[in-house]
């Protein structure tokens, strides 16, 4: 994209993106990082240890708007579209739940999580 201005559609993307990862890129990765390997150490080069799409989001979080790619793009639409798939049916009390979420960025204990019952626009 490399351009001074996003169009509409995709600053629109940018902001939902960062309104659904309620992470920064440090939480996200130390959570990456711990959940893949089970326990609270890292390797000796942690980024090994983090998922593919895990990289890609932490990609994003990390990126200025500026200098997006299409994979970015396509990137950010999987996540706000996974996000809201699973806020759509919330299962606080369950953990694998909140794991799932967490390995999007979006960790739903947090003050400032959408509520389905509270934004129009989660689940859809």
């Amino acid at each position: 994209m490399d351009q001074e201005h996003l169009d509409p559609a995709t600053e629109e993307l940018w902001q939902e993106f960062h309104r659904v990862v309620n992470m920064n890129g440090n939480e996200l990765r130390t959570w990456l990082l711990t959940d893949a390997s089970g326990q609270d150490v890292f390797g000796p080069d942690p980024d090994l240890d983090v998922s593919e799409s895990g990289r890609r989001i932490l990609h994003v979080v990390d990126k200025r708007r500026v200098d997006l790619t299409q994979e970015d793009v396509r990137t950010m639409q999987q996540v706000v579209d996974s996000v809201r798939d699973r806020l759509a049916t919330p299962r606080p009390e369950d953990d694998t739940w909140r794991r799932e979420l967490m390995r999007l960025g979006h960790d739903p204990l947090k003050a400032d999580s959408p509520r389905p019952d509270e934004d129009p626009d989660v689940g859809g």
